[in-house]
């Protein structure tokens, strides 16, 4: 059973009439089951998780998958979205290729991408497939795949962007050179993309941002440091979207952006469950909220219903296309009575 949940905002500067977009949500995650390292604590959630982002102003949800299997299942709980008739369009699948590892294990490499395009038909077919991803280079994680291994499939990757004429939805950690030198050789082979959970550099920043149909995807750990906060602020609000990468990446106190946010939700632990409170320690899309608030502190934006509006904006032209001068347009124009 669904409830009916409101946030409790520490402030009302978000009383806005605006709607916002999450980019990147981990719906396959176990935390969205009630499994947090193999001990289920509380009911699958997914359903109250959506409801509570729908009632706090999120309009537009993509989910990710890690492997073949799990975008299989993030498309399937895309197509639940049935049960959310009133906010058509809203919930999203993005077809994802993190683990490049899986090609290789497949024992058949071919044969894997072929079942990647074919999911990924059947979701477009469906309305559903907005963007292959998530797919990059980490160099930070190379205990996961190889550098090398990472390089050849990523550039094996645009070849499903091309072949379904999707966007892309990347990620990349201590990796721009390598990162940069495959997307300039591809740049005619898709649409436009964003990079998210952006954490390097201003210059790293800056190499992405040359590619004109480039964005930077932010979320909770792009905003804990001082030079974090220095690299969100260099960013054009034109060229950014938001995100939370839930269940991970909120925003902790830890971090240097924290003292920009204005909104909270109550929370419990997950041992003591409650639906109408948040997960202490899990991320949710009704927390996009703050890094809403975080990237208008930080630039010392005042309207944060514009830049909210931008924001949107931004999501709709790369990802929904077909929405917008019905959406996109018409929110930057200001809220509607």
């Amino acid at each position: 059973m669904e409830t009916n949940l409101k946030p409790k905002w520490v402030s009302d500067v978000c009383t806005f009439n605006s709607n916002e977009t999450d980019i990147a949500v981990n719906f396959t995650d176990g935390m969205f089951k009630g499994l947090y390292h193999g001990k289920q604590c509380h009911v699958a959630d997914i359903a109250t998780v959506l409801n509570r982002a729908w009632n706090a102003g999120v309009d537009r949800i993509i989910v990710t998958g890690g492997s073949l299997e799990e975008s299989r299942e993030a498309l399937a709980i895309a197509e639940t979205d049935g049960i959310h008739i009133q906010h058509v369009l809203l919930f999203n699948h993005l077809l994802s290729l993190t683990y490049t590892q899986e090609f290789e294990e497949s024992g058949d490499p071919e044969k894997h991408f072929q079942a990647l395009l074919s999911l990924a038909k059947q979701g477009i077919e469906r309305g559903k497939v907005v963007a292959i991803g998530e797919c990059g280079l980490d160099y930070d994680r190379l205990h996961f795949c190889p550098e090398e291994i990472q390089k050849k499939y990523f550039e094996k990757q645009f070849e499903l962007a091309y072949a379904t004429k999707l966007p892309m939805f990347l990620h990349m950690r201590a990796a721009a050179d390598d990162f940069c030198e495959i997307l300039e050789r591809n740049k005619e082979r898709f649409t436009g993309g964003v990079t998210h959970s952006f954490t390097d550099s201003a210059a790293d920043c800056n190499k992405l941002l040359s590619f004109n149909n480039m964005y930077i995807g932010i979320n909770g750990c792009s905003l804990k440091t001082t030079e974090n906060i220095d690299v969100v602020r260099s960013i054009p609000v034109e060229r950014m979207m938001i995100e939370t990468d839930s269940p991970y990446c909120e925003i902790k106190n830890s971090h240097v952006g924290m003292k920009f946010v204005k909104s909270s939700w109550p929370s419990k632990k997950k041992e003591k469950y409650d639906p109408e409170c948040i997960v202490k320690g899990r991320n949710e899309p009704c927390l996009v909220r703050q890094v809403l608030e975080v990237v208008a502190g930080c630039k010392d934006i005042k309207d944060i219903g514009q830049l909210s509006r931008t924001l949107y904006h931004n999501t709709c032209r790369v990802f929904f296309p077909q929405d917008v001068d019905s959406a996109g347009d018409a929110l930057l124009s200001g809220p509607q009575e």
